[in-house]
């Protein structure tokens, strides 16, 4: 069985004003469903991994959270970091704790914040995952592009490997412009970099140096080395990076309209949406949400902060963030 680490932390910034530093993402019920995305990580790891053998590592600011959602899982598998120093630093303390208990563990590290549409088939890949890692390659899960993408990162993929489906993984890309990014997808020889990774605990704890995420301190070094490789993943993996990619992934109404509802909500929040299309309304405030004639934007409503914004500018909602930072605003973000 797997050794299932979740690291959860950072605060989804393109995801403000829901999701902030006292309450990121992946506490937020963001799936389709009253489970959050935290819950719906552990939820699908379950196949893979025991309750005793998946570990969640995040901040001290969030391990009373995290534990309360979470209460099939022992006390101590939710791991609580002395400092915030980014992926590495947080699975390299799972490994190390993992390592001690089962010094031969294969280990998988996957991100609380991210969707699955085809959990079976994502249990399926890992599996092939955990065969490549037993045969002593660093593994990570790429995701086979379904088009340009140029906010994710990209693996190089070479030749199969014994047949397949394991490949090596030749170099890691940066994230690339449309043009490069439709160079890759036509070539066939590129996957998405999702940041999921599988190998065994001691092969990864020879590796590891003390820098920033995994992919730049552990895993571009071992690929130059010929120690990567990674298999294909087609299981409707969106890393739920902002409010536009919610709009495009939950139920919608007739006119593609998409409310995110809170979890902890009696009833159905109000929401009155008049000769208006393809809105995104995340209503939290307990406020009615009244939208006429407007297409294409998001409307997100909190007790204490209201964001407006057309879809396409999704992206830049952290550039409100970063300039509240700047004014010293710190109780809004």
């Amino acid at each position: 069985m797997l050794h299932a680490v979740i690291p959860a932390g950072g605060s989804g910034t393109r995801l403000w004003p829901l999701s902030r530093a006292g309450n990121p993402k992946f506490l937020h019920p963001l799936t389709g469903s009253a489970a959050t995305l935290l819950q719906a990580t552990v939820e699908r790891l379950a196949p893979l991994a025991p309750p005793d053998q998946i570990y969640v590592v995040t901040g001290v600011a969030h391990a009373t959270a995290v534990a309360r959602q979470l209460p099939g899982l022992p006390e101590d598998n939710v791991l609580v970091e002395p400092s915030p120093r980014d992926s590495c630093a947080a699975i390299g303390l799972a490994a190390a704790i993992i390592a001690e208990r089962d010094p031969q563990a294969v280990m998988g590290s996957f991100a609380a914040d991210h969707l699955v549409s085809s959990p079976d088939r994502f249990v399926e890949v890992v599996r092939q995952a955990m065969a490549g890692a037993r045969d002593g390659h660093l593994m990570t899960v790429g995701i086979s592009p379904t088009h340009p993408e140029t906010g994710y990162g990209y693996l190089e993929c070479g030749p199969e490997l014994d047949g397949g489906p394991v490949r090596r993984v030749e170099r890691f890309k940066e994230k690339p412009t449309y043009e490069v990014a439709s160079g890759y997808v036509e070539s066939g020889h590129y996957l998405w970099n999702a940041s999921m990774f599988v190998w065994q605990v001691d092969v990864f704890l020879r590796e590891l140096v003390p820098k920033i995420s995994v992919d730049y301190a552990v895993m571009e070094g071992a690929a130059a080395n010929g120690l990567v490789a990674t298999v294909p993943g087609a299981f409707g993996w969106n890393d739920v990076g902002d409010f536009h990619t919610l709009g495009d992934i939950l139920p919608r109404d007739e006119a593609n309209n998409v409310i995110v509802e809170p979890a902890d909500h009696a009833g159905k929040p109000e929401v009155l949406l008049v000769d208006s299309a393809g809105v995104v309304v995340v209503p939290h405030s307990g406020r009615l949400v009244s939208v006429l004639g407007m297409h294409n934007v998001i409307v997100v409503d909190t007790p204490d902060a209201v964001l407006v914004c057309p879809r396409e500018r999704a992206q830049d909602v952290k550039r409100l963030v970063d300039e509240l930072k700047g004014r010293g605003d710190l109780r809004l973000v």
